[in-house]
């Protein structure tokens, strides 16, 4: 702050800070400190609030796949953020991957102007939460509180950010009336499943262009001391194996696709997993072990098609002439792109050579590059900031290891002023037994008020004026 550097300069009464400007930077500063007192006495009153709030996020089961009650989560957010004074739109992704009348696209965008023209900051919080899976011990879709955590699916990924981030927002217009800006929340879809029906659709409308947001905080569960500037890359791919299809009791008279497939994982973990556990990384990746390239055998699937639910027959006894596996690659900012992807088609042609009718085809699902913004960004700065003063703690710089919608408002988007920042524990999310503490999204609220003080307070530019 002003005061600060003035104070640093050695200043002794004498000009070229003049005693009525002293008086006046003074007056500022403590009235500064005094809105943000009470703005941070506003969101601890939230607390019951904040967490009825997540709770009722988590009830609405927006899972993915497929991408059930998007809309529902949106209507939900859309009458909260309208009874606080933004103007909110209901946007369906048409035509995005994944988008259908059954398991329509739905997203939100809400918008609340300030009292003068300024920069824009916009969180983006993703709605869907991944499927349920086993070894949960209590009802995922509850939102049960209790111990100071609040459990389901989605709290930590990331329902409790989103709670946060609203209830930053709306207790920033409160204490801070006359802010100048605007605030931006938007409810996305499909981050989960790539974002392709969320930001991505959004982006390429132009949503989070340069020209109408400035900074934008993605309140994913990086942990509430530390700032995300990034991810690193991802690469998706399907193999297919082929053979020739045969009775199951002369297996010589045909091909075994699966065998195939067989000796492609065996050649994967003969060469590529010990060499890629070679590879490390100077960005700031966590956990410790995402600091090296991964690959990850994300699904597998050969011979006859998968029943329906309601068939309880035995399967035919048949040679699979198919056998289909994806792929899920994640590299690093020192890789490239065509590397990654020559050391897959290098593992199958050296298989080819110990099997003659070995027959494969290769299909890129998705890619992307790795993501990170430098960290004297504005956003990163005034985050930072936050974390200072209400944490007490020098905030730690991290990389996601994982992807998640900064790839597409950065590369789409062309806005490099991004950053994930919101409460809840990393290692927890698509857990069983998901949880999110409350104290955690209470301080991340305060960091993202905070944030927004700085960055959009009207009032800040002024206390520069006194010379």
């Amino acid at each position: 702050m002003l005061v600060e550097r003035i104070k640093a300069t050695g200043w002794n009464g004498c000009c070229p800070i003049c005693d009525p400007c002293y008086t006046s930077v003074m007056t500022f500063e403590n009235s500064q400190l005094t809105r943000l007192e009470t703005l941070f006495e506003r969101i601890d009153a939230k607390r019951d609030d904040i967490v009825d709030l997540t709770r009722e996020l988590v009830r609405i089961p927006t899972l993915n796949p497929p991408g059930i009650h998007y809309l529902d989560a949106c209507e939900f957010v859309r009458k909260r953020l309208a009874n606080a004074g933004f103007q909110c739109t209901l946007l369906r992704a048409e035509d995005a991957i994944a988008d259908s009348d059954r398991y329509p696209r739905w997203n939100l965008l809400a918008r609340k102007d300030g009292s003068s023209p300024g920069d824009c900051v916009h969180f983006n919080s993703h709605i869907d939460v991944v499927q349920v899976g086993e070894g949960w011990s209590l009802d995922p879709f509850e939102g049960i509180s209790r111990d100071g955590r609040i459990y389901g699916r989605g709290t930590c990924d990331m329902k409790g950010g989103l709670a946060a981030s609203i209830v930053a927002a709306e207790c920033f217009v409160q204490t801070y009336a006359d802010f100048a800006g605007a605030i931006e929340i938007s409810a996305t879809a499909d981050e989960e499943s790539g974002g392709y029906g969320g930001v991505a659709w959004l982006a390429e409308r132009g949503h989070f262009s340069p020209d109408r947001v400035q900074h934008v905080i993605i309140p994913e569960p990086l942990n509430k001391n530390r700032i995300c500037l990034g991810h690193r890359g991802v690469w998706w791919a399907e193999i297919e194996t082929r053979g020739k299809m045969a009775h199951g009791s002369m297996p010589f008279l045909g091909d075994c696709a699966i065998r195939h497939m067989g000796a492609v994982i065996a050649e994967l973990e003969e060469s590529l997993f010990p060499m890629l556990a070679t590879k490390r990384t100077n960005m700031p990746v966590v956990p410790e072990g995402a600091r090296q390239s991964t690959l990850n055998l994300n699904a597998i699937h050969g011979g006859e098609p998968v029943q329906e639910e309601d068939f309880t027959g035995f399967p035919a006894s048949c040679v699979p002439d198919r056998c289909r596996m994806v792929l899920d690659r994640r590299f690093l900012a020192e890789e490239s792109l065509d590397e990654v992807k020559s050391e897959v088609i290098d593992v199958l042609r050296r298989v080819g050579q110990r099997r003659p009718s070995f027959e494969f085809d290769i299909n890129e699902l998705y890619s992307v590059l790795p993501s990170m913004t430098g960290k004297s960004a504005p956003v990163v700065q005034a985050v930072d900031r936050g974390i200072r003063r209400v944490l007490g703690v020098r905030p730690e710089y991290v990389v996601s290891p994982g992807t998640y919608d900064q790839k597409h408002i950065d590369r789409i988007g062309r806005m490099k002023n991004c950053i994930a920042y919101g409460p809840g524990v990393l290692d927890l999310a698509h857990q069983p037994d998901e949880w999110i503490g409350i104290d955690d999204m209470l301080d991340s609220a305060k960091v993202m008020g905070h944030a927004l003080a700085d960055l959009l307070s009207c009032s800040t530019q002024s206390a520069e004026r006194p010379t």
